[in-house]
């Protein structure tokens, strides 16, 4: 027979009120009866009905995760990290994959009632997002915003820093001619770091070789390095604006019999599944996308609840990754 929310309360001793309070997660349940009731849950192997729970809540149980892409092992990582979290406060994780504002909420996930928080990753069209979510009164959190001195709740990283401390790895190994592949122009990402270069060149005395506008693509990075091998200008230390552009970039580069770090020393950025894979072993940037996941999290769950008090930016801290496809100059 089906183990019933009244047989948790015989087993306990206690109501089936607070029983109910402790399956909601009510802050009015003293800690000696939700300890029982938790005990005689797990006695009974008594696994309460996820709807009737949401119904109770006036709540869905329903997270909605919007992203453009599925071929990122950076955001791969961002997205479980949040899906185990979530997971962890009982919420399910629902994804909507867009290229666009039209997409996400004319396809009707993101309404009212069918889910109790959003979380927007690297959205571009931010005002678009924002106005609609605040016309249904739908609780969310902006990844990777891409807008600056946002008004929404944001989790970044800080770029900029990154930018520098890349371009300022390069200039340690004694390069001086640095070209920077950056990414594409909407993206908030793309232009920090490219003010990092600028910032770590121009703190030592350095014009840049060469500014290539590029696509977070492996086929950008292989062309923009083809066309230096035709000129025969090829600069001799490069920052890619992400790890796919940097493969390219190291694949044309090789095809040519050009050694890397001996002859060319390259960095990327993000720190993607495979820039440890490949060999020569990628030096990169990495973006903290657990930290990313948890911070996302903490701060949805705060506005479903009414814990928090205002919209925030929080700017996460990216790491050096140092391997083999950075050298020092001989």
């Amino acid at each position: 027979m089906k183990v019933s929310i009244f047989d948790v309360a015989k087993k306990s001793g206690l109501s089936v009120v607070t029983v109910s309070r402790v399956l909601n997660n009510s802050s009015s349940v003293r800690a000696n009866n939700r300890e029982k009731v938790l005990q005689a849950m797990k006695e009974l192997d008594y696994h309460p009905n996820a709807s009737a729970r949401s119904l109770a809540r006036g709540k869905t149980g329903i997270i909605g995760l919007t992203l453009t892409t599925l071929h990122d092992s950076f955001f791969d990582a961002v997205v479980k990290e949040i899906n185990d979290r979530l997971a962890e406060q009982g919420y399910f994780l629902a994804l909507a994959i867009s290229r666009g504002f039209e997409d996400s909420f004319h396809r009707s996930l993101f309404q009212q009632d069918r889910v109790d928080g959003v979380i927007l990753l690297s959205p571009v069209q931010e005002d678009e997002y924002v106005l609609e979510l605040e016309k249904r009164q739908i609780p969310f959190v902006m990844v990777d915003n891409q807008q600056d001195n946002s008004s929404a709740t944001s989790i970044i990283v800080d770029n900029f820093k990154g930018g520098y401390e890349a371009t300022r790895h390069l200039l340690e190994l004694g390069h001086r001619e640095i070209a920077h592949i950056s990414g594409p122009d909407p993206f908030l990402s793309s232009k920090e770091r490219v003010r990092g270069y600028l910032f770590a060149l121009e703190e030592a005395g350095l014009q840049p070789y060469s500014i290539e506008r590029g696509t977070f693509e492996i086929s950008s990075g292989y062309e923009i390095a083809q066309g230096w091998i035709k000129s025969g200008k090829i600069p001799p230390a490069i920052f890619a604006a992400d790890d796919y552009i940097a493969l390219g970039v190291m694949d044309a580069l090789k095809n040519e019999g050009i050694r890397i770090p001996r002859d060319v020393s390259i960095i990327g950025f993000d720190d993607q599944l495979f820039a440890s894979e490949f060999r020569p072993r990628l030096t990169t940037v990495r973006q903290p996308a657990e930290q990313i996941g948890r911070a996302a999290v903490e701060h949805l769950l705060a506005a479903i609840d009414g814990s928090s008090k205002s919209n925030v930016t929080i700017k996460l801290e990216a790491e050096l990754i140092i391997r083999e496809s950075t050298a020092r100059i001989t």
